[in-house]
């Protein structure tokens, strides 16, 4: 700041460090949101995540999934609830049997469990 005025200056673009990421194919969006699940459900169903992923495979190489939790979807109902990008595919009623559906059929296998979809997006073309 400086003393006329109390603006800030912002640093200059290379002094700001840019993020990295490891490549992945997919990446998961977990919702722990209070209302989506009750019991904390979902946060559970997260923690469960990297021990699944490395069980499955897709916690490196080629299949790699990302994930990361969010703290609301605005669905607020039938949780748990997932979202698969860049497929676009929702999934609710997540318990950990049907989780294991979603990571050997969709995360695995590339084929979309149907019966737990809610919402699909629009498809990626590339």
């Amino acid at each position: 700041m400086n003393g006329a005025d109390s603006t800030v200056t912002p640093p200059p673009a290379s002094a700001v460090i840019k993020p990295k990421l490891g490549t992945y194919r997919r990446h998961l969006l977990v919702c722990t949101g209070p209302r989506c699940s009750a019991n904390s459900d979902a946060q559970a169903l997260f923690d469960s995540l990297g021990e699944r992923f490395r069980h499955a495979g897709v916690d490196a190489g080629e299949l790699r999934v990302k994930r990361t939790r969010v703290s609301c979807f605005a669905a607020c109902k039938g949780g748990p609830i997932l979202c698969v990008q860049p497929d676009g595919v929702w999934y609710y009623n997540v318990t950990p049997e049907n989780m294991q559906r979603i990571l050997d059929q969709h995360l695995v296998g590339g084929e979309v469990v149907a019966d737990l979809v809610f919402h699909q997006g629009p498809a990626i073309t590339a």
